[in-house]
């Protein structure tokens, strides 16, 4: 064989391989990627429209958090000041976990519109707050011709 042929080989060789491990990375992180909205995001487009797992931010609504089974199953509705979407967590929620603190739900949609959390993230002191749940509440009160006072800037 000639070097410019076994060159040639090398090259296809290799393109193969990286296409290849390009497609594994792909599918394999296609399951792991949980995108950020807001329940007004998700009040636009319908939760019918997520067919993945999603990640919804903002404040757990005073009056909606229930517990049910031995405080294993938890309900509660996420809000940012204009829409709401409710939540069903199964499992010990973090300590953190209350009405009117901030929360980020990451799961799917049932077909009632309801979010099946897998796992819920609470604030760890009374000032942290995700920034894209921060700008979502913000956005929201702006649009609403409402003033965000009651928003707090986020701390990291």
């Amino acid at each position: 064989m000639r070097k410019r042929s076994q060159r040639l080989w090398l090259i296809g060789a290799a393109a193969l391989l990286v296409t290849g491990a390009g497609a594994l990375a792909v599918v394999g992180l296609q399951g792991a990627v949980a995108f950020f909205q807001s329940p007004s995001d998700i009040a636009a487009k319908g939760a019918s429209s997520y067919h993945q797992s999603i990640r919804v931010g903002g404040l757990i609504e005073v009056g909606s958090q229930k517990h049910g089974d031995g405080g294993k199953l938890l309900t509660f509705t996420i809000t940012d000041g204009k829409h709401t979407v409710p939540v069903v967590f199964e499992g010990i929620p973090p300590d953190m976990v209350k009405e009117g603190k901030g929360v980020v739900a990451e799961g799917k949609f049932d077909a009632s519109g309801t979010l099946v959390a897998s796992r819920v993230l609470a604030k760890h002191d009374e000032n942290y707050m995700p920034k894209e749940a921060y700008d979502a509440l913000k956005r929201a009160s702006e649009e609403e011709g409402g003033d965000a006072a009651y928003v707090k800037e986020p701390t990291t």
